[in-house]
């Protein structure tokens, strides 16, 4: 693609705004999000935001850009340790465990590797070296000044804090509870004093561990600079983690990130998608209903700010609509041989360019495939392999081309489905000449023979379409059949 990278608008949380994007770099772009903090097994709603910025990441990528995308693992956390004691287990296997667990459902989902993936714990020099220059500065203060103990950074002294979240700075609350040694308690945490039991490193103020919101700052700075485009991460993070990292950072004398992006949650009867909730659906188990491609067509076609309202009929809805693109490309596939990825719609290009509209820019690869359909139906094969090479290159940006190899792994399941393409098309058309000649006892027999073969065929105005009968009624894998549908 030689498409110019200019004209991409995006939402910027701390102006309340969408704005003009422009690089601190011309051609180039510096992303950090916030990864995951390895306690558990992922959820749908953890791994949306990598699915959202993925797209944003491919559409940089696609318009030109040299993208340097860094996503974190915090593998030290309260939550961490508590859960690892109550199992029994290492802190750093726990870690471990689930870094892995989250590694192999972003995998799953297709979301490109991050340029690095550092972890907090080693990253441990970087965040000394931060806490001491908001010591200098006076930003920060020893709880003990005399001794081991925490170090906290000052609010106060950073009259810009809750610009980015919209808090008065009288309505502040950390959630770190009543603290000892705090100025205020407004203050946040930037070093915790060492507990028994707990891993600890040593630093000019006694051995402990950082606290979670320096990690972010500390690792930002280290890959991409004291200055950098984008920072993302779900919505909860606005306040009070990014809130406390721009204060951290900026006091520290960093520009720190000139954007900040926030995706929408996966919501469940309204309420965020949570493990407090009782209503996490992991990601292998959501795998065991829909292809991986599917549930990533799924988690990315709402727009990254709304909220998703999980429900099953929306999961198998999303489904059954990649399907119908799937469908179209394989049928190209086989009547008019290889279809290679082409160009993508104006109207696409400027849907993702207005905040990475994506509803929209599926609509357009929905009308893609519906005059595909129509093109092939009437044996314009030039015209239906335009189509389809346009919507390789739009489900490629979205990350879910049904061509792609990426989900195309099983060979033999697709070249079984191509040829079960073919017969089954064969005896539909069998059945339509029936029907044309009002011979119903035929076409009932053709329909009840495919019935018995697994296949469920259904009358519609576009023609007859078939479907793989499954038990579950959760994987049906529905294709095009020829016809006029009368």
């Amino acid at each position: 693609m030689t498409n110019s990278p200019a004209g991409l608008r995006l939402h910027d949380t701390m102006a309340g705004a969408v704005r003009e994007f422009v690089p601190v770099r011309a051609g180039h772009v510096s992303i950090y999000l916030c990864g995951a903090t390895v306690q558990g097994l992922p959820h749908i709603g953890h791994v949306r935001s990598g699915v959202a910025f993925d797209v944003l990441r491919r559409w940089l990528m696609a318009k030109g850009y040299d993208v340097a995308f860094i996503r974190n693992v915090t593998d030290i956390d309260d939550k961490i340790l508590a859960k690892a004691a109550e199992a029994g287990r290492p802190w750093w296997e726990w870690a471990a465990t689930y870094e892995r667990a989250f590694t192999a459902a972003y995998d799953a989902l297709g979301v490109l590797p991050p340029s690095a993936e550092p972890r907090a714990t080693g990253h441990i020099t970087q965040m000394v070296e931060l806490i001491e220059r908001l010591l200098e500065k006076g930003h920060a203060y020893r709880a003990n000044p005399d001794g081991d103990g925490d170090v906290y950074f000052d609010v106060l002294s950073f009259p810009e804090y809750g610009r980015l979240s919209g808090h008065r700075i009288e309505d502040v609350h950390q959630g770190e509870g009543v603290a000892t040694g705090k100025r205020d308690q407004r203050d946040f945490t930037l070093w915790k004093s060492a507990k028994p039991g707990e891993p600890s490193w040593p630093t000019p103020w006694g051995r402990g561990r950082p606290g979670w919101h320096l990690e972010c700052s500390a690792m930002a700075h280290t890959y991409l600079g004291s200055e950098f485009d984008i920072h993302c991460g779900g919505m909860d993070l606005v306040f009070p983690h990014h809130e406390n990292e721009i204060a951290q950072s900026r006091a520290a004398g960093d520009g720190f990130a000139q954007y900040w992006l926030h995706n929408g949650w996966v919501t469940m009867g309204g309420e965020k998608m949570s493990k407090s909730l009782g209503n996490v659906l992991a990601i292998p188990a959501v795998l065991e209903r829909v292809r991986a491609a599917e549930l990533r067509y799924y988690l990315g076609s709402a727009h990254y700010r709304s909220m998703l309202e999980f429900s099953e009929t929306a999961l198998q809805d999303a489904a059954k609509a990649y399907r119908g693109i799937e469908d179209f490309l394989h049928r190209v596939r086989i009547r008019v041989g290889g279809v290679e990825p082409g160009e993508w719609t104006p109207k696409f290009a400027a849907a993702l360019d207005d905040d990475l509209s994506v509803p929209i820019a599926l609509a357009e690869v929905h009308h893609a495939r519906a005059e595909g359909n129509r093109a092939l139906n009437a044996g314009d094969h030039e015209s239906a392999l335009e189509h389809a090479r346009s919507i390789r290159a739009m489900m490629g940006i979205l990350g879910c081309d049904p061509l792609d190899e990426r989900w195309e792994t099983d060979r033999e399941s697709s070249a079984a489905l191509a040829a079960l393409d073919v017969l089954v098309r064969w005896a539909l058309e069998e059945r339509e000449e029936a029907r044309a000649r009002r011979d119903w006892a035929q076409a009932d027999t053709i329909r009840d023979r495919l019935k018995e073969a697994g296949i469920e065929v259904t009358d519609t105005p576009d023609g007859p379409q078939w479907s793989l009968l499954d038990v579950t009624a959760t994987e049906a894998t529905t294709r095009s059949g020829d016809g006029d549908g009368r």
